[in-house]
């Protein structure tokens, strides 16, 4: 499959002016894609897993034909438990061959829900009933994961699901630990109604043809749910158009059947489901998943360049988190294979870039995408230039726009180049209208009649590059895992000496951002900031959310209206993560103010303390995502 050139928005335009979106002879059905790609490449690697990290240690690949297989035996065996079109299969899983079986068997029979296996029962029950699902994956109790256990106890408060199918990852595993996981194996006593079976066992008995007719119609198949990984997250609707729009931008502008990625990301997100494996479907490329956790594994980050080799890996799927922890790594094998590194989830810090391009002599290309748009919306072009710190040039059918809104999504006007607004999206991905499952939210989140509000502040410059400035939403991201701060400004203000709480992200040179929380106290109340860290830890149940910083001031800014002002706590947040980066690398310089920019958002002031080396101070801030200017 020939790829296009992007290297510019006019190239860009150029694929768009060769013929409409609607003119583009693509699948309409998943199983209509996974056929057509058997049909050419039949007999290519299509999906290699390997549950430990070692470049000898033992894999299991499936061929196209493979996969179709046990995709359709899996798709069979939903039907036959009573899985209509409209009804749902839930998995909550980490990475296998098993969960992409899942995946496509149940996207393809009807509505397939991946759910975070790191979420707490009480989340994976939430979504669970808000889907309606009447069939879970999950894993058979295995040694070192509460998975299984959490799953069973979320059934007790889900009662539309009737079936429970057990993976059994012992099987990727060689003597002796083969032998050892059924003597130490978990013990779970479920006491739901639900009936358990093994999902290989219950697989095999299933014919390899659909035994149902795949509709040739546009549907919802997928739900992603979103939110975070705190409170109970929202679920939106993927229709099939959406996710085949993902799939065709990957193999038509990234890469082709020769290629190998190795994406060490979870299968419950959409980055690794639509933007990577969709791609990976469309053009008949393989993809390699390392370990069930992936980047978070035994030994992944240790004997990553060495995968890189085993497998002749061609394309890095990455998050800036991952990045930063590869840097540290020698690049100690062959790595001569590798042409691109795609990164997305966060913000990419530009010496994090520069290192990593220095270590590899391979580009990396930044991306954006929300779940709500069924992922992708823009990425620096894979051809031309690339500018460090933007997400680059909305893909090919994608209508991004600058806008002022009002609410209730009413445009009060476009913004103007480089002019900073909401980032309003249209392409093949938004479902407009209805972007969630529950009516009541999706009031507001359409602007005019088209566009998805996507919550983020952005502005788009001369040369059509996409920047985002911030965040309309307080969302924090932590190493492109989305927190809401009222989860932890909730459990806080249940404390008695505790009068307001704003939690925010504060910068970090790992994770991007980290859960940060200014507090005022009742008058007259004493607490101390320790206090408050420790009630903190035994009340916030994802371990992500818990905040890494608690400062308690006289009194937090607020608006007029009594609403607690961020802009400011953000800012003292900067000079104070900033500074300490600056003390630790002994430069005599320091940050002394934070300003907004129309254009860049908030940036750090760094003035001179005597006689300094200013490249090691730029070195230094480029650890982080926000900009930074000298004023002396």
């Amino acid at each position: 499959m020939g790829r296009y050139e992007f290297s510019s928005l006019a190239a860009r335009n150029d694929i768009e002016a060769e013929k409409p979106w609607s003119e583009r002879r693509v699948p309409t059905t998943l199983y209509e894609l996974l056929s057509d790609t058997v049909s050419k490449f039949a007999t290519r690697d299509a999906l290699s897993f390997q549950i430990e990290s070692g470049p000898t240690d033992k894999k299991e690949t499936l061929t196209w034909q493979e996969l179709h297989d046990k995709s359709v035996q899996t798709a069979n065996l939903f039907r036959s438990l009573g899985v209509g079109q409209g009804d749902v299969v839930a998995y909550v899983l980490p990475n296998s061959n098993e969960t992409v079986m899942t995946l496509l068997g149940g996207a393809i029979n009807g509505i397939v829900a991946p759910i975070n296996p790191l979420l707490e029962p009480e989340q994976i029950a939430s979504i669970l009933r808000e889907t309606g699902a009447k069939v879970v994956v999950t894993l058979q109790g295995f040694p070192k994961t509460d998975v299984a256990q959490k799953v069973h106890t979320a059934l007790e408060d889900a009662p539309d699901v009737k079936h429970v199918l057990e993976i059994d990852l012992n099987r990727y595993l060689t003597p002796p630990k083969k032998w050892i996981v059924p003597l130490i194996r978990p013990k779970v006593q479920p006491k739901h109604s639900a009936k358990v079976q093994n999902f290989n066992k219950a697989i095999a008995s299933q014919p390899k043809t659909l035994t149902f007719e795949d509709e040739k119609i546009d549907r919802v198949a997928a739900y992603f749910h979103t939110g975070g990984t705190t409170g109970m997250p929202k679920v939106a609707q993927h229709k099939y158009s959406g996710i085949i729009y993902n799939g065709w931008l990957g193999a038509n502008l990234l890469f082709d059947e020769t290629d190998v990625l190795i994406c060490p990301l979870p299968l419950f997100h959409v980055f690794a489901v639509h933007v990577v494996f969709m791609a990976v479907m469309t053009s008949g490329a393989h993809v390699v998943f390392p370990t069930p956790a992936g980047y978070r594994g035994d030994g992944v980050f240790d004997n990553f360049w060495k995968l890189i080799e085993r497998y002749g890996v061609t394309f890095v799927i990455t998050v800036p988190t991952a990045i930063s922890a590869l840097m540290q790594r020698k690049v100690d094998a062959d790595v001569s294979t590798l042409k691109v590194a795609f990164s997305g989830s966060s913000p990419l810090p530009r010496e994090l870039f520069n290192r990593f391009e220095k270590a590899t002599d391979v580009k990396i290309v930044e991306g954006y995408g929300l779940t709500e748009a069924t992922c992708l919306v823009s990425c620096n072009p894979t051809d031309g230039v690339k500018k460090i710190g933007s997400v680059g040039i909305p893909f090919p059918y994608t209508d991004v726009k600058i806008y002022d809104c009002g609410a209730d999504g009413t445009i009060n006007k476009e913004c103007g180049v480089d002019e900073v607004g909401e980032i309003c999206v249209s392409n093949p991905g938004v479902y407009v209208g209805k972007t969630y499952t529950e009516e009541a939210k999706n009031k507001g989140l359409v602007a005019g009649d088209k566009y998805l509000r996507t919550g983020d502040l952005g502005r788009i410059d001369e040369d059509g590059y996409l920047w985002i400035t911030g965040r309309a939403k307080d969302i924090i991201i932590r190493g492109g895992h989305n927190i809401d701060p009222a989860e932890i400004e909730e459990v806080l203000a249940g404390h008695d000496a505790v009068a307001f709480v704003g939690a925010i992200g504060q910068p970090d040179a790992v994770a991007g951002e980290l859960p940060c929380v200014f507090v005022e106290l009742v008058a007259g109340a004493s607490v101390t900031e320790d206090e408050l860290m420790a009630y903190a830890k035994e009340r916030i149940t994802e371990r992500a959310a818990v905040p890494k910083y608690i400062e308690i001031v006289d009194e937090l800014p607020k608006t007029a209206v009594g609403k607690v002002f961020k802009p400011d706590l953000r800012k003292s947040s900067i000079i104070r993560v900033y500074n300490a980066a600056l003390s630790e690398a002994g430069h005599k310089a320091e940050v002394v103010e934070v300003v907004e920019d129309k254009k860049r958002g908030l940036v750090a002031k760094i003035e001179a303390k005597g006689d300094v080396d200013r490249a090691a101070v730029d070195k230094t801030l480029g650890e982080f995502t926000r900009p930074f200017d000298w004023i002396n």
